[in-house]
C-alpha cells in the first residue's frame, strides 16, 4: 500500500515536469507570427495582457508549489497510521529503496525527454490534450519563449519554465522572447475588444426619409473588384507626389492609372475598369487575413493576406429634401479619417456590418457574421457641394455631409451621394484587418475611402437625371 502511494506521489511529480517539457516544445514548434499576428489569439489592447500576465505568473507560481504537497501527503499519512515496529521499519526499508528506484527512473526519463524534445506527451494518461488556441490562451504563450524550429538537442531557453524568463543573459543564439515578439506584432493590433457579434449591434435608420421635394434614384456604376491587381501605398488627394504617402495598401477600381502623382490631365487620358466610360478613381484600403504570414516584413506593421472584395457596389444616391445637381469634372472626395484612432471621431465614417443585417451598421467595430453571411463595408461620401470648389485645404470643406434631416447646408447645393458597398469572405473569428497607419492599430474606426470624378459630362449627366426622375439605373 504505500509503496503504491509512493508511486502514485512520483509519478504525479514527473508528470508535472512532463508537461511543462511538453509546453515548451509546442510552443517551440509551429509559425512565429501567424499565430499572435491574428487578433483572435490576442487578448486585449497591451494594457489588458499585461494585466493578464501578472494573473497567470500569479497561477504558475502556485502550480509550481504542488508537487511538494504532493509527495509529502504519503508521509503525513502513513505517519497517522498504527503499525508495528518490524513492519514499519521494514516498510520504511523498501520504500527508501523504491524512492531511489523512482528516482533514478525519473532522471532517466526526463533524459529521454530531453532528448526527444519533449514527447513525452502520453506519460500522464490523465492529463488534459493541448487546449484550443483562444483569446484567453494566448495571454499566456504571449509570455513564453519561441523557436522557429525544433531542436534536437534543445537549449535551456527551450526547455525552462515558460515563466522563469529574465533570471540569465540568453545566448546570442537563443530565440527571440516574447518581449521582441510582442513589441513587433502584438501591439500592432486589432485587439479581441475591436469586434462585435453583428447580432450585438443596434438596428437603425440607415438613411434619412425622402420628402416630396427629394430625389429617389440611383445610379451604378460598374466598375469590377480590382481583379488586375492595381495596388499602392499611395494618395494623390491627401499626399501628392509621394510614393507610399498613406503608408498603407490602397485597392483601386476605375482608372488605371490612379497613384501618387496622378493629375486631372493624367487621370483625363488613362483607361478604366468602369463600364459606359468612366474614368473616375475609386479606392480605399485593403482588407487583411491575419491568419496568414504574409507582408511580416512591412515597415508599416500591415500583415496578413489581402483579401479582395467579392463585390463591389458603387451607388450614387438621391437628396432627401432636394433635387441634384451634377458634380464638376475632377471634384475629389474623402470620407472618414484615417487616422481617428488618434484624432478623435469627428470625421470618422466607417461602417462595418454583414450581409443579411444591412440594418445594422457598427460604426466603431469589425464585425463578425453568422455563417453564409459576408463581412460588409459600407462608406457614405459627402454630397452637400459649396458650387465652386474642385479641392479644398482639408479636401472637407469644400463637400459636407447633409444634415440630421437630410438637408444640405445653407450655401451648399445636393450632389449625387457616393455610397460604397464592399463585401469580403473573411477567416472564421477576429482575424481580420483593414490597413492603417501603424500608430492607428488597425483600429476599425480608421476605415476610410476617397473618390475623384472624371466621368465625361455626357455620362454625368445621365447620373443626374435617374436621379431626379426616381429611375434605377
Amino acid at each position: 500500500m504505500r509503496r503504491s502511494r509512493r508511486m502514485a506521489a512520483a509519478m504525479s511529480a514527473l508528470a508535472v515536469a512532463a508537461g511543462g517539457l511538453v509546453s515548451a516544445a509546442v510552443i517551440g514548434a509551429g509559425p512565429v507570427l501567424a499565430d499572435h499576428c491574428d487578433p483572435a489569439q490576442a487578448t486585449a489592447s497591451p494594457s489588458a495582457q499585461q494585466r493578464q500576465q501578472d494573473q497567470n505568473g500569479q497561477q504558475d507560481e502556485d502550480q509550481q508549489q504542488q508537487p511538494d504537497q504532493q509527495t509529502q501527503a504519503p508521509e503525513e499519512q502513513n505517519t497517522a497510521q498504527q503499525q508495528p515496529d518490524d513492519q514499519q521499519t521494514a516498510d520504511q526499508q523498501t520504500g527508501d529503496q523504491q524512492t531511489g528506484d523512482d528516482q533514478q527512473g525519473q532522471q532517466q526519463e526526463q533524459q529521454d525527454q530531453t532528448g526527444q524534445g519533449g514527447g513525452a506527451a502520453v506519460l500522464d494518461p490523465a492529463a488534459s490534450p493541448e487546449p484550443e488556441e483562444t483569446a484567453s490562451t494566448f495571454s499566456r504563450r504571449g509570455r513564453q519563449t519561441r523557436t522557429p524550429t525544433p531542436s534536437p538537442s534543445p537549449s535551456q531557453s527551450q526547455t525552462q519554465d515558460p515563466d522563469d524568463q529574465g533570471t540569465g543573459s540568453p545566448s546570442p543564439s537563443a530565440s527571440p522572447t516574447a518581449t521582441d515578439e510582442h513589441d513587433e506584432c502584438l501591439d500592432l493590433g486589432p485587439f479581441v475588444e475591436d469586434f462585435v457579434n453583428i447580432r450585438q449591434v443596434q438596428s437603425v435608420q440607415q438613411d434619412a426619409r425622402t420628402g416630396r421635394n427629394g430625389s429617389r434614384g440611383t445610379f451604378v456604376s460598374q466598375c469590377g473588384t480590382n481583379r488586375n491587381g492595381h495596388n499602392n501605398p499611395d494618395n494623390f488627394i491627401v499626399a501628392p507626389g509621394v510614393s507610399n504617402g498613406a503608408h498603407h495598401l490602397h485597392d483601386y477600381v476605375g482608372n488605371l492609372s490612379t497613384d501618387g502623382f496622378s493629375t486631372d490631365e493624367s487621370l483625363a487620358a488613362a483607361g478604366t475598369t468602369c463600364r459606359q466610360g468612366d474614368l473616375s478613381t475609386y479606392f480605399w484600403p485593403v482588407l487583411r487575413d491575419r491568419k496568414v504570414d504574409v507582408n511580416t516584413d512591412d515597415p508599416d506593421g500591415n500583415v496578413g493576406q489581402v483579401l479582395r472584395a467579392r463585390s463591389v457596389t458603387l451607388q450614387f444616391r438621391g437628396n432627401a429634401t432636394s433635387r441634384v445637381v451634377a458634380m464638376p469634372r475632377f471634384l475629389r472626395l474623402i470620407t472618414g479619417d484615417a487616422k481617428a484612432a488618434t484624432n478623435g471621431t469627428a470625421n470618422a465614417r466607417a461602417g462595418w456590418s454583414c450581409t443579411g443585417f444591412q440594418n445594422r451598421i457598427s460604426p466603431d467595430k469589425y464585425t463578425l457574421c453568422p455563417r453564409g453571411s459576408q463581412v460588409l463595408r459600407i462608406l457614405d461620401f459627402p454630397s452637400c457641394w459649396d458650387g465652386q470648389n474642385t479641392d479644398s485645404a482639408n479636401h472637407r470643406t469644400h463637400v459636407v455631409f447633409p444634415g440630421q434631416g437630410g438637408a444640405c447646408p445653407q450655401g451648399t447645393r445636393a450632389i449625387p451621394a457616393l455610397r460604397m458597398t464592399l463585401a469580403y469572405t473573411v477567416p472564421a473569428g477576429p482575424s481580420y484587418a483593414v490597413d492603417a497607419f501603424p500608430e492607428q492599430k488597425h483600429n476599425p474606426v480608421t476605415d476610410h475611402a476617397d473618390f475623384a470624378n472624371v466621368m465625361p459630362d455626357r455620362l454625368m449627366q445621365s447620373v443626374v437625371s435617374c436621379i431626379n426622375r426616381g429611375r434605377r439605373c
